[in-house]
């Protein structure tokens, strides 16, 4: 069964990469004080715990993907985690979570640079990843607002080779 995903289109397509505009989308999000594999976790088990039942409605949301976190950064101290509610809920009918530490609002991604790769993504390869996407951008004079984003489409149990993972940066224009 296919997860819902956010809805963008392709604006243009590049060697190893491509631009997506993204529509408006309601995330819900928290931030963790950690390192990056503690804070993926940590992240990934609040926001389950939201959408599983652990809100004032005791509502269950179904799970889309991917889950998005800050890329790792060798300066970082906290990391935001993100899901990305399904379309047919609005900032109105979604349940208010039991933690203070989930918040629920909309997101606009706006253009984006976005840079596929397979496997697991783990600190040392999405770092990897990351410089040489970092290469390709000003290669191709594309100039970057704000971090990257790791992206992670797959369920945990999903083994390596059939993974799928993006990184994405906003982007100026």
């Amino acid at each position: 069964m296919a997860l819902e995903t956010p809805k963008y289109e392709v604006v243009s397509e590049y060697d190893g990469f491509e631009i997506r505009r993204y529509s408006e989308m309601i995330i819900a999000t928290t931030s963790v004080r950690s390192d990056y594999k503690g804070s993926t976790s940590s992240g990934f088990r609040r926001i389950a715990n939201y959408i599983f039942g652990g809100n004032d409605k005791e509502m269950k949301i179904a799970m889309t993907a991917p889950v998005i976190a800050d890329c790792p950064s060798d300066n970082r101290e906290s990391y935001n985690i993100s899901f990305v509610m399904p379309s047919e809920h609005s900032l109105k009918d979604l349940p208010r979570s039991n933690t203070e530490n989930v918040s629920i609002q909309k997101e606009s991604l706006g253009e984006v640079a976005v840079f596929p790769f397979g496997g697991w993504a783990t600190e040392s390869r999405s770092k990897s990843f990351q410089k040489k996407f970092a290469t390709l951008l000003q290669q191709n004079n594309i100039k970057t607002s704000g971090g990257f984003m790791v992206a992670q489409f797959n369920a945990p149990y999903v083994i390596s080779m059939f993974r799928k993972n993006e990184l994405m940066v906003r982007i100026n224009r």
